[in-house]
């Protein structure tokens, strides 16, 4: 139902009630450029029906792909409705002033195969500079902290990194909090399977609390998702870059994300198999905690403040 009724996306119901409110604000307040901004992409189909109506200069923002999203193949789409949602996507694409998009490389090449005129900008996730200033760090000197914020999956390569603090654990004492969107089997598995990890489970923290506890961490954990390696770099990585807290990703070392993590100094993409690696990332950290930080080359630039600057400019 999901994959074959609801394209591009559950959201398109909104849709119509979009376009009516959009309506009104454009007439009332003269505007003139508006940015849509996706997933989810049906949101594309709201700018698509006003640029029809009011010629609008209407720039798409693709924050992760579309009609290739990894997750769409687990959709059981059949062949009309693939079609179907590629055809929404090249009118977009072919109908938009301009698209910008979290990373350049492969993304832009497949979107131009579909809009081979269109003008491509890559304008990459960031941080909230004065909200990260905002928070003070709160260390637990008493155990190694590891955290990990946001969705976690069984489509993330997750079990090296635990069993790795699961063995350390027996003369490093370990918590690890996670906090975001955990799913419940997942919180089970690494109970009963690595029960030497003190396992505090957070649930939803408002953004300003997920900032703390980034902060209180000796080291920040990321999965990438197995079949999206080389889709985005989350805006999640550019905020744990910003802790200064050192950084372990388990993902492809050559993707965009992972070529990004090389410029820290405490931070490193590692493969899942790369067991060895791993264990001596955080044996590392480990032994050190609290005293080392994650320094990063020009991190201002990537500030929400920098790139709403390097928006203008890609606007104008």
């Amino acid at each position: 139902m999901r994959g074959n009724y609801f394209i591009p996306d559950a959201r398109k119901g909104w849709i119509p009630y979009a376009v009516e409110a959009a309506k009104k604000v454009i007439l009332e307040e003269n505007i003139t450029r508006i940015i849509t901004t996706g997933p989810p992409h049906s949101t594309h189909l709201v700018g698509l029906q006003l640029k029809a109506k009011f010629n609008l200069n209407w720039w798409v923002d693709f924050r992760d792909p579309w009609s290739n999203l990894f997750y769409n193949k687990d959709l059981y789409r059949n062949q009309k409705s693939i079609k179907k949602d590629v055809h929404l996507e090249t009118q977009v694409l072919q109908n938009a002033d301009g698209v910008i998009t979290t990373i350049g490389g492969k993304l832009h090449e497949e979107l131009k195969s579909k809009a081979p005129h269109q003008h491509f900008y890559a304008l990459p996730n960031g941080y909230d500079e004065v909200l990260m200033q905002s928070v003070n760090a709160r260390s637990n000197k008493a155990m190694f902290h590891v955290v990990y914020t946001g969705l976690l999956t069984h489509n993330q390569p997750y079990g090296s990194v635990l069993k790795v603090l699961n063995s350390i654990s027996i003369d490093i004492p370990v918590q690890l909090s996670l906090a975001g969107s955990i799913a419940a089997e997942i919180q089970s598995e690494i109970r009963t399977q690595y029960p030497k990890i003190t396992l505090v489970c957070h649930g939803y923290l408002s953004h300003k609390e997920a900032i703390g506890l980034m902060k209180s961490a000796h080291l920040l954990l990321n999965f990438l998702f197995t079949g999206a390696e080389n889709q985005m770099i989350s805006g999640k990585l550019l905020e744990y870059l910003a802790t200064a807290v050192p950084v372990l990703s388990i993902g492809d070392p050559h993707s965009a994300a992972g070529k990004f993590l090389s410029q820290g100094s405490f931070a490193t993409m590692l493969e899942p198999t790369d067991h060895e690696a791993i264990e001596g990332f955080i044996q590392k950290v480990a032994t050190q905690k609290g005293s080392v930080h994650n320094e990063f080359p020009s991190l201002e630039q990537w500030s929400r403040k920098s790139l709403t600057q390097r928006l203008i400019e890609v606007l104008k």
